[in-house]
This record gives C-alpha cells, sequence and structure tokens, in this order.
C-alpha cells in the first residue's frame, strides 16, 4: 500500500494507526481473557452455616410431614369449593400468607354435626404468618386436620391491587417451592378452576 507524503505530524499519526490495526485485536482478547479470569467472592463462613442450617430445618420438617399420610387424588379432586375444603391450605398475599386449617371435630357420631351446636365455622381457624414460617406452621397442624392426606391448596388472594401483583406471585412461587421441598403435593386453586401442580 502507497502512503501519502504530508507534514510530520500527520505522518507521526498515520505511523500510529496503521501500528494500531495489529494492536487492537491482541488488546482485546487479552482485556476479554482478564475479564473472564476473575473469580467470586468467597462464600463467608456464616453465610453457608445459615444456609446449612435453613437445609437442615427443611430436612426435619419433611421428615414431620412423612408422617402424614400420601395424598388421596380421589378425595381432594372431587372438591369444587374451597368452603368444602378440609386439608389446610394458603392465601397468598403481598406480604404474608394465610394458612387456613380445618381442625377435625372431636365428636365422632353424626348427630348436629355442622349444626348450630356443632358449627364447621367454630373448627376453621386462619392464621397469618410470613412466607418463610410455612414449613414450621405446617408442622404445627395436627395430624387429623389432613384427611385429603399430604395435599396442600395454595391460591392467590382476590383484589390484588396492581402495584402488589409481581410480591405476590413471587410469594406464590416461594410458598410452592416450600411445600414441594417438604414433599406435599400442591393443588394450585384458580379463580377459574383448579389445576395440580
Amino acid at each position: 500500500m502507497k502512503r501519502r507524503v504530508g507534514t510530520a505530524a500527520s505522518l507521526g499519526m498515520l505511523d500510529i494507526v496503521w501500528n494500531l490495526r495489529y494492536l487492537l485485536p491482541s488488546l482485546l482478547v487479552s482485556t476479554a481473557l482478564m475479564g473472564c479470569s476473575h473469580t467470586a467472592a468467597p462464600v463467608s463462613a456464616e453465610t453457608r452455616q445459615v444456609t446449612s442450617q435453613q437445609q437442615r430445618q427443611t430436612e426435619d420438617a419433611r421428615q414431620q410431614m412423612e408422617l402424614i399420610p400420601p395424598p388421596s387424588k380421589t378425595r381432594y379432586l372431587a372438591v369444587k369449593s374451597l368452603s368444602n375444603w378440609e386439608n389446610p391450605y394458603v392465601t397468598v398475599q403481598g406480604g404474608m400468607l394465610t394458612l387456613h386449617v380445618m381442625l377435625a371435630d372431636a365428636n365422632t357420631s353424626g348427630l348436629g354435626e355442622g349444626g348450630l351446636l356443632r358449627p364447621v365455622g367454630a373448627r376453621r381457624q386462619d392464621l397469618n404468618i410470613r412466607v418463610g414460617d410455612l414449613p414450621t406452621a405446617l408442622n404445627a397442624v395436627p395430624q387429623n386436620a389432613w384427611p385429603y392426606g399430604r395435599v396442600v391448596a395454595v391460591e392467590e388472594a382476590h383484589n390484588i391491587p396492581k402495584t402488589a401483583r409481581v410480591q405476590v406471585r413471587r410469594n406464590m412461587e416461594s410458598a410452592m417451592q416450600m411445600l414441594n421441598d417438604l414433599g406435599v403435593v400442591v393443588y394450585e386453586w384458580n379463580e377459574g378452576g383448579v389445576g395440580l401442580r
């Protein structure tokens, strides 16, 4: 290639640019390699301890949940309304979960069941809990309050403001993941119908 002759300053600049065409690719490659060689920050001992403690708590909660028999699909699939649902169920909200528990009737006779002296609503308990406390709260539910076996219905709260929908969805996913980690079948309840998850 033939170079034009010009002033000394422009000639020096051309030599620099001409030499950079060989240097530039090697600079880019070395810069990329240096960026890839950065290692992640070491995990602190405190973080490892918290993680191992959470894993132990989850494993303990899972072992306790295994005392409840496996779910009876024929029983819980027949339920068409949450007002008739007898197992625990969870309503997911933006800042918390509501755990609904129907305690078993202490009176085993059918006499007066659901009547004025034995109302069903008196056995229903609603507990507002943090998302992270779900395993502990479920382990506190008596075994006789699980007539369908190890299955929990999960629903999103109704009339959620637009600003809280993302948080509610995150809480929903967290709750379902916790239930799956505990070995509990999640029965996702939607307003338009239900679905097994």
